[in-house]
């Protein structure tokens, strides 16, 4: 990239503000829910869901950033406030976090996601963007934003919507767009029946990422104008995008490799059968999200631990972690660790053996459990002898097993009281 390209960039994030719809419970992650909001759940070992648009945003030199929160938001406001406060003040640099606060009606939250952005409309306002990236703060992936910032000014767009290329089968799940050639969308359609096919294709939609770039004058006008309007449900993707479409400028960003021009890694962790899946996928030996790349770095608050600790060596008694990503602090004491994530200072008991399964940090596995193909939720105390996804009559009894079989074990289910996981 030639030089004066670098500084048309760096002009172009410089002006825009990053906003991250956060507010959201996730309900069909099911517990895991109760007491955070989703975009505060743990993933990949050491990260929460919320870290990967947030270094998105920084890797991309988007530094001007707010956060939406509204439902059960402690959790996800320590973290921010723990691992996020490394931007500069002094440079303009900022990762502020946006409560709902009733501004424009006393008697209402949040009503839906172009609500959250409107009821904060005088903020942004005083700070004069040029443009405002809108994201969902509850997906996994690597995205440089700048890139799709570039091609909205040079497509000279009033809005810009990323979009992810899905089978037509899938894509009954998303909101799909329709386009012409030039990539200018000519429909939107929330979860249709019959999905509008790419040009070019027969078994391929686009469908949004909820990634949206909108011009700032622009996005507050359409904003406005919607809070006026009866019976709106103040969202994007079912008010705003379809009442632009006719007579503004919208364009499609399709989310491709750069080099090789094929579909980038992104996942919904919405379900707990997605979570554990995009979980596991990350211990393979080449896993399509690299946690491992310094080019890119996902950031995060990461706790002073001690490095794992495997203990005891004898035929029956041996602590091993075979095809797993064990973060630091575990004690794996003669225990047997095979293809599992576990977070920080997780501990496995002797005797026991944990397969295929994902163990949140603070758990505690005590000893001759065997746990296979289950979710273990922070700061769970798991008794001795305790045996999960051997028998699912058993399990649906005591835990909840989702429709995959991914067994979800919490401190509540265990009859530990705890009221709060963070």
């Amino acid at each position: 990239m030639s030089e004066s390209a670098n500084k048309n960039i760096h002009h172009l994030t410089r002006d825009t503000i990053a906003l991250i719809l956060a507010g959201g419970r996730g309900s069909r992650l099911m517990n895991m829910t109760d007491w955070r909001a989703k975009p505060a759940v743990p993933f990949g070992g050491k990260f929460r869901i919320i870290d990967f648009p947030l270094s998105n945003c920084v890797n991309s030199g988007i530094r001007k950033i707010g956060i939406l929160t509204q439902y059960k938001a402690d959790s996800l406001i320590r973290h921010i406030q723990q691992g996020w406060g490394f931007l500069r003040g002094e440079f303009g640099e900022y990762v502020d976090l946006m409560p709902a606060q009733q501004r424009h009606d006393e008697d209402s939250w949040y009503k839906g996601t172009a609500d959250a952005v409107f009821q904060n409309i005088d903020i942004l306002r005083t700070r004069k963007p040029a443009h405002i990236l809108i994201l969902a703060g509850d997906h996994i992936y690597k995205m440089n934003y700048a890139e799709m910032l570039r091609d909205h000014v040079e497509k000279n767009a009033d809005l810009t919507i990323g979009c992810l290329e899905v089978p037509l089968e899938e894509a009954k799940a998303f909101g799909v767009i329709g386009v012409d050639g030039n990539r200018r969308v000519t429909a939107f359609v929330e979860k249709p029946e019959n999905p509008p096919i790419m040009p070019g294709r027969t078994d391929t939609a686009l469908a949004s990422m909820g990634i949206y770039i909108f011009n700032a004058a622009f996005l507050f006008e359409q904003l406005l104008k919607d809070a006026d309007t009866k019976g709106s449900s103040r969202d994007f993707g079912k008010d705003i995008i379809p009442s632009v479409i006719d007579k503004y400028m919208v364009n499609a960003y399709p989310f491709l490799d750069l080099q090789s021009g094929e579909q980038s890694y992104w996942r919904d962790v919405g379900t707990i059968d997605a979570y554990w899946a995009a979980n596991m996928e990350l211990i393979g030996v080449k896993p399509d999200m690299n946690l491992y790349d310094k080019t890119w770095p996902i950031w995060t608050y990461q706790e002073q631990t001690p490095p794992a600790k495997f203990v005891f060596d004898e035929d029956d008694r041996r602590g091993s972690a075979v095809d797993s990503m064990v973060s630091g602090g575990c004690v794996i004491s003669g225990a047997k660790i095979r293809h599992s994530l576990l977070f920080s200072n997780v501990r496995v008991n002797s005797y026991s053996t944990v397969e295929d399964s994902i163990v949140l940090p603070g758990a505690n596995i005590g000893r001759h459990c065997r746990i296979t193909k289950a979710i273990i939720e922070k700061n769970c105390d798991v008794p001795e002898n305790l045996v999960v996804g051997e028998n699912r009559a058993d399990d649906e009894r005591r835990f909840y097993v989702s429709p995959g079989g991914v067994v979800l074990v919490t401190p509540d289910m265990l009859g530990q009281k705890l009221h709060y996981v963070r």
